[in-house]
């Protein structure tokens, strides 16, 4: 279910993504989490920190796991959080279900280009968080990833 300001997050998601440094077979991705109160709690983008950070990853490790904002948090990200990674020992999809987080939205769903079968969403929900898609932003934020999608 949309939520009033679910586009303009996921706008300013889709801007951080452009600040992504280019990399062959890696999304730029950004991510924003906002708390129930619409106040952003913290943001992050791939490849922000280091050659292998993803975006989700990098917003989630600027709050303390106990912050007790998060229970209401919402975490907007341009793409489908990963379910699959051979850079770090736990996925975006493990990340966001080890954190207090019940409610994600994404822009778009992560092709089969660099994993065959995503499944963050399916995972998601199979916990219990709510995911919503935003898909009148998909082409946006796809554009960002022209490079990898020509």
């Amino acid at each position: 279910m949309t939520h009033a300001g679910d586009v303009t997050w996921m706008e300013r998601a889709i801007e951080l993504s452009r600040k992504c440094p280019p990399a062959e077979g890696a999304f730029s991705v950004g991510a924003i989490i906002v708390g129930a109160d619409g106040e952003e709690l913290a943001n992050g983008y791939s490849r922000e920190t280091d050659a292998h950070v993803h975006a989700e990853e990098a917003a989630l490790a600027k709050l303390p796991a106990d912050d007790p904002r998060l229970a209401d948090a919402t975490l907007y990200s341009t793409l489908e959080p990963c379910s699959e990674r051979k850079s770090r020992p736990h996925t975006c999809t493990q990340l966001i279900l080890r954190s207090p987080i019940r409610r994600v939205v994404i822009a778009w769903r992560e092709p089969s280009l660099l994993v065959a079968d995503c499944v963050g969403v399916e995972s998601l929900r199979a916990e219990g968080i709510e995911v919503f898609e935003l898909d009148v932003l998909a082409s946006r934020a796809r554009a960002v990833n022209a490079h990898l999608l020509a």
